[in-house]
């Protein structure tokens, strides 16, 4: 592309300008496939010239990567890793030798030690030269397809990624069969869905993939099987990973104590076989939901099904993109009966055309003829009483025609077969005229036959499931201890000198209770604060039913008050007053017990300084007569006089 520099008013325009190109290139000519035939150029070029080369016999990558430069002009390596993704999908292209392994991530053998050829499903949906648009490739010495006559939904079946500049896309695989089944569906008018199926297997839950468009996602999870005791088998992986770099997350949460794991080994072969033996004494089915939250035994991923649609990129549903290719195969299918109605009309002619020139001896009228002109003449003066026999008129070049018939023909015509082959012809152009007629009817019918000649072995891969997240807070290894320091003030994981409060894991939040009356929620770390002798430091569990029971003193000279009450949502490392905040202010008094324990009901005694006019400096005080509020409540008053002590009351207590 020529640039004239006095069209641009500055240096950023013309930059902006040249960008722009160089995107729009990018998009269409490289990164993105095209929804009529599902493939990118590269793609697209290699089949076309697996198509010029083809004899039946496989050819040489080597060869095939090399004839395809004609076409594209990005060198040899970018066609060749191309065609080994395409064959890896086992889907076009019938391989030979050593192709690489997708579960194992392992690359294919050179270009000049593996051979290719297309498979017949690929010479029946994916040529016909009659029906392609041509252009002229990059240096104007060949034609190449503008795309191929793609006449199933590709796109859909392979799956793609891609990365252009500003734009990307990814379209996951689906199932053979249900593409099949789906298109019959929408030609019949039927409602039908698509869900992704990977040729890695797996489980999967595609509760929000939103058919397949941006904002979309579906996670995958491993298939992983309890052996026997100590044993994990892991059988199928999620898509977009290998056995190697599965293996390697797992190793990485071991090392980070988020599992615990003996050793791992790698059975795989065509199929994976991950064994993870576990410990004595470790719980298999947590390990298992353990490996599910912290390594790539379960991934999330995110559909964006961009094409290329009348030249500019477009974002389609998946159900979109297979209403759309299976109209254009309904059209490409109407094209081949037309040009085929065409063809057997073209028969027909000159079939009878023969057969009159034969049987009416018309051959010997040009015996006297002198001049070529007079040749044809004489034929076709020959032909006039039978030409209303003909459905179209007689053309130069029938008559031509008719003088290259060899006297070896005429001499062994045969009028009964020449009949015969007529009527065949005849009950040929009814057939497809019938066809055409009835185009939905033939377009499913294609489809059907289709699926009984591609689809027995290829049945769904992945399961569909609904599975919820695995909360990684429940299953990660607590192999850490939480010690504290009250004295000082300080907690943390590395005081192995101090008391040992509980066991922890490295992703736990911890929660603080000081003399105060605050409350902070933050993330356990090898050693942080946690103020002079804190009322209650200990690990946070949402899901855990607590109830706290607290007297305290608002402000220095203030009521006495009461509460019972409940944490609730917290955010992390933010102080909260569980006082009514007043400057001063003190715990007097702080228990805590789960909700199913009869400690709710216990009685406490709480004992007044003296004064005057006080007469009962002891005063009972029964924390189940308190409603459980929440966290941010003020609480109730217990006495506005000053308290010395405050004690549980004996079993036999009796107000």
């Amino acid at each position: 592309m020529t640039h004239d520099p006095d069209q641009h008013a500055s240096l950023g325009a013309m930059y902006s300008d040249y960008f722009l190109d160089y995107a729009s290139y990018v998009i269409l000519e490289r990164a993105v496939p095209h929804l009529h035939d599902g493939l990118k150029p590269v793609q697209r070029r290699i089949l076309h010239s697996l198509r010029e080369l083809d004899d039946g016999r496989y050819n040489k990558v080597a060869n095939v990567v090399g004839n395809t430069m004609k076409y594209h002009p990005h060198g040899d390596q970018s066609i060749g890793d191309a065609m080994v993704q395409l064959g890896q999908k086992d889907l076009l292209i019938d391989t030979q030798g050593n192709w690489g392994n997708t579960l194992t991530g392992d690359g294919a053998a050179a270009p000049r030690y593996i051979e290719a050829r297309l498979t017949k499903f690929a010479l029946e949906v994916a040529f016909n030269p009659k029906t392609t648009k041509w252009l002229p490739s990059y240096d104007g010495r060949n034609q190449e397809p503008m795309t191929l006559p793609m006449k199933f939904p590709l796109l859909l079946a392979q799956g793609v990624e891609g990365i252009a500049v500003g734009l990307a896309c990814k379209i996951l695989p689906h199932n053979f069969n249900e593409l099949v089944s789906a298109a019959v569906a929408y030609l019949r008018n039927e409602p039908f869905e698509l869900l992704p199926d990977f040729p890695t297997g797996g489980i999967m839950d595609a509760s929000e993939y939103r058919d397949g468009i941006r904002g979309g996602k579906v996670r995958v999870r491993a298939r992983i099987d309890i052996e026997k005791k100590g044993i994990l088998r892991i059988t199928e992986i999620p898509f977009g990973t290998t056995t190697g770099g599965l293996m390697d997350s797992i190793v990485s949460a071991a090392d980070k104590n988020k599992i615990k794991i003996q050793k791992i080994e790698d059975n795989t072969a065509a199929h994976a076989d991950i064994l993870v033996y576990l410990p004595s004494g470790v719980d298999p089915e947590n390990s298992r939901d353990a490996l599910y939250a912290f390594t790539d035994c379960e991934l999330s991923i995110s559909p964006n099904s961009g094409v290329i649609l009348d030249g500019k990129p477009a974002f389609l549903g998946v159900s979109d993109i297979l209403r759309q290719t299976t109209d254009l195969t309904r059209g490409l299918l109407k094209m081949e009966l037309e040009i085929r109605l065409h063809e057997l009309g073209d028969k027909w002619h000159f079939s009878s055309l023969e057969k009159i020139f034969i049987e009416n001896r018309i051959y010997r009228d040009i015996e006297e003829a002198e001049t070529w002109e007079a040749v044809l003449k004489a034929i076709d003066d020959g032909l006039e009483p039978f030409k209303k026999l003909l459905k179209r008129e007689v053309t130069e070049e029938d008559l031509i025609r008719l003088t290259e018939i060899r006297i070896k023909r005429i001499s062994k015509f045969n009028s009964f077969k020449a009949d015969e082959e007529i009527r065949g012809i005849e009950k040929d152009i009814a057939e497809t005229e019938k066809n055409l007629r009835n185009l939905t009817r033939y377009t499913i019918r294609w489809y059907e036959n289709l699926g009984k000649k591609y689809g027995k072995e290829r049945q769904r891969m992945t399961e569909i499931s609904s599975f919820e997240r695995v909360d990684r807070t429940q299953v990660v290894a607590a192999t850490e201890t939480l010690y504290l320091d009250a004295k000082n003030g300080f907690a943390g994981t590395s005081l192995k000198k101090e008391e040992a409060l509980e066991k922890c894991s490295m992703l736990d939040d911890i929660i603080i209770f000081t003399a105060d009356g605050k409350m902070r929620v933050t993330k356990v770390a090898d050693k942080f604060f946690v103020g002079p002798r804190p009322l209650r430091v200990a690990v946070f569990r949402k899901d855990e039913d607590i109830i706290y029971s607290m007297i305290y003193r608002d402000g220095k000279d203030g009521n006495i008050m009461a509460k019972r009450f409940t944490v609730g949502g917290i955010t992390r490392d933010k102080d909260y007053d569980l006082t009514k905040g007043t400057r001063g202010s003190k715990v007097l008094y702080f228990k805590w017990h789960s909700t199913n324990e009869e400690s709710s009901a216990q009685m406490l005694l709480v004992h007044l300084k003296s004064a005057l006019r006080i007469r009962n400096l002891v005063r009972p005080l029964h924390f189940a007569e308190f409603g459980i509020k929440g966290r941010g409540s003020q609480g109730n008053i217990v006495t506005k006089h000053p308290v010395e002590k405050i004690l549980i009351a004996p079993k036999d207590y009796t107000p």
